[in-house]
């Protein structure tokens, strides 16, 4: 049995973590400005989420128009949250510095992507227009 943890508890474990390493940045993530439009994506199963400000469209093969929906961006100190509410149920997305591989192609991508939605917790990558993945 996979157990699940919310992706809100994973960033804020991240965040808050005590450590003797008095050099540590204190200051919230900042890598990706407000401006930027962030995709996250992950495959098995496939899922995509773009967020352009407060407003994100997820997508899947049974959606592939997207269904959009407000979201509320937080920051901890190693990444960025959205938060918002779709289909009735609590959405939460966390975008992490790191490089990331999608398993089914040779892009390397800046960021890594954990989604949190209708119970179940998957994981990707993702890009933001600024900050593109390579080949």
């Amino acid at each position: 049995m996979r157990r699940v943890i919310p992706a809100t508890a994973v960033l804020c474990l991240s965040a808050c973590a005590q450590s003797d390493d008095i050099s540590r940045d204190a200051e919230p993530f900042g890598g990706i400005a407000e401006s930027e439009v962030i995709t996250a994506m992950g495959t098995e199963p496939f899922w995509s989420v773009k967020i352009t400000g407060d407003k994100a469209t997820f997508s899947n093969p049974e959606n592939s128009q997207g269904e959009p929906f407000a979201v509320s961006r937080f920051a901890g100190n190693n990444g960025l949250g959205f938060s918002g509410e779709l289909d009735g149920q609590s959405f939460t997305l966390t975008v992490t510095l790191g490089d990331c591989s999608d398993g089914m192609s040779d892009r390397t991508f800046p960021y890594t992507a954990t989604l949190s939605w209708g119970g179940e917790t998957v994981f990707g990558c993702a890009y933001t227009d600024i900050q593109s993945y390579t080949q």
